[in-house]
């Protein structure tokens, strides 16, 4: 076996009409083994670097290019930034359950008191005092021509003009302590409408109230629709003032008669709505 790698072989090229020798070539069979595993790993080589570094690595399937992970990149901010949306109005409706049960929540300011105490603490009362006067000041001046949204919203609740949720009977009126909320009896199905216009913090099904929905307005107002058998619009969509958000029902075996539960609050009280809207 030995004897066979190290036998000669010659290849000769001739011309085949003269049968003229070109040239020859003199060679052992293990130097052309050699030589053809030299010449594959050049040619393996060679692909790979032409693969990995120039542009055609982006043809490969399945390969990401430069506009793949771009894209992944900024998918990857907005999933952080609607994450951070997303913990905040899971806390913004979480308090507002509190407040609407009568529960204790935590301060939002309170949050904030142990990283600012520092920045405060420079500052004396008299030069805080006086740098929120010129704050007030200059808002105050900016604001003193404007008509849009924020304007209305500041405005008294005597002043506002609210839609009326419901066209029914009160079968049970406003009482500050046993009732602090308005009875509507209607048909079922009725549709019922958004007094103003204003952002749905909260949906949820519970078997006392059945489908419940609290819209958030401008001037610190909250309206509170229960007792529904379908809800039109769900949490964190906007609404406009007389547009429909749920249908009337007895979507809860609790519920006697059909009827809406309607509550309004301002600035954290409950207000009788028929001193406000016409029923």
């Amino acid at each position: 076996m030995k004897k066979d790698w190290n036998k000669k072989y010659r290849l000769t090229l001739v011309e085949d009409e003269s049968h003229r020798r070109i040239r020859s070539y003199k060679f052992a069979a293990w130097k052309l083994l050699l030589l053809s595993v030299g010449v594959c790993i050049l040619l393996a080589g060679g692909m790979y670097a032409l693969v990995a570094f120039t542009p055609l690595r982006g043809t490969i399937p399945g390969y990401p290019d430069a506009r793949s992970r771009g894209e992944a990149l900024a998918n990857a901010i907005r999933i952080d930034s609607l994450e951070g949306s997303i913990a905040r109005w899971k806390r913004y409706t979480e308090h507002l359950r509190a407040v609407l049960s009568g529960q204790a929540v935590i301060e939002a300011d309170s949050l904030m008191k142990k990283g600012t105490a520092a920045y405060l603490g420079e500052k004396t009362p008299a030069q805080l005092a006086e740098t929120d006067s010129l704050l007030r000041d200059v808002v105050r001046r900016e604001g003193r021509f404007g008509v849009g949204s924020e304007q209305m919203g500041s405005l008294p609740i005597e002043g506002m003009h609210f839609f009326c949720p419901l066209k029914g009977v009160i079968s049970r009126g406003y009482e500050s302590v046993l009732h602090p909320y308005l009875d509507i009896s209607a048909p079922a199905s009725s549709v019922v409408k958004a007094v103003l216009d204003g952002t749905v913090v909260l949906t949820e099904w519970s078997e006392e109230y059945g489908y419940s929905m609290v819209v958030q307005h401008d001037g610190n107002i909250i309206s509170v629709y229960r007792h529904n058998e379908r809800l039109l619009k769900r949490s964190g969509e906007k609404v406009k003032a007389g547009e429909s958000v749920s249908l009337v029902g007895s979507a809860s075996s609790a519920l006697k008669g059909d009827h809406l539960h309607f509550e309004m609050w301002h600035k954290g009280q409950a207000v009788d709505p028929a001193k406000y809207i016409s029923f």
